[in-house]
């Protein structure tokens, strides 16, 4: 579904992600671990066009994205729940998804989605009319992953969605992208610091330091890799 070849991208003058491949399949959920500043968000950014790739390509389903404007990649079926959640305060959590679903027109569509998000987080629910800036951490992250499911896409990112949050609220958010993965076939690519719990969930797994890929294979064999155990699960 998604192919990175050879990508380098950076803000001005300064060069993050080098030479960087990663493929994800369809129906996968793939993850990025590494340390914060490996260039886990970057890449991300690069594939949703808010930073644009200097060389290399991008490759959704075939066809290259870089250089289209982010709306049109959206509309291309590619979401992403940005790090740190960026839920807009003001609006009720309500509000919040028509935001998500703001780029749609079929109104019954767009009903049932809201109910899906409801039955999958029923605190967001009983929430439905209070401002998204009075939610807690865990309910605010409930949100912006709503948000997104809002827009119906066929490829989720999802950068550091555990940040912050109390370990019982980051099972319960890892539980739920699981969830999702396996209900509505959606595919998840996840960049995450918890390396432990996003590869317990993950198909596959690339490992990212100093915007090099360093390390790839399946979640399972990454997990049993003393390397990666040594500098990413504290073992």
């Amino acid at each position: 579904m998604l192919k990175l070849v050879d990508v380098h991208a950076g803000y001005g003058a300064i060069p993050v992600l080098r030479d960087v491949n990663i493929e994800v399949n369809e129906g996968e959920i793939i993850t990025l671990i590494g340390a914060n500043g490996a260039g886990k968000t970057t890449t991300l950014m690069a594939i949703c066009g808010l930073v644009r790739a200097r060389s290399g390509d991008i490759l959704l389903e075939g066809e290259s994205i870089c250089g289209l404007p982010t709306n049109r990649i959206v509309e291309m079926g590619v979401c992403q729940v940005p790090e740190g959640r960026l839920i807009f305060p003001d609006l009720t959590v309500t509000e919040n998804l028509d935001m998500g679903a703001f780029m749609r027109r079929d109104r019954k569509g767009i009903h049932e989605d809201a109910e899906y998000v409801f039955n999958l987080f029923p605190i967001l629910a009983d929430r439905r009319h209070q401002a998204g800036g009075t939610l807690s951490g865990g309910e605010q992250q409930m949100l912006a992953i709503s948000r997104a499911i809002m827009a119906r896409p066929r490829l989720l990112l999802l950068d550091e969605p555990s940040l912050g949050l109390a370990p019982l609220v980051i099972r319960q958010i890892f539980d739920i992208i699981v969830k999702i993965n396996r209900e509505s076939g959606t595919t998840i690519f996840l960049v995450e610091q918890n390396a432990n719990q996003a590869l317990k969930i993950a198909n596959r797994g690339y490992v990212m330091e100093n915007g090099v890929i360093t390390v790839t294979d399946a979640a399972d064999r990454l997990l049993a890799n003393e390397d990666v155990k040594k500098a990413y699960l504290g073992i």
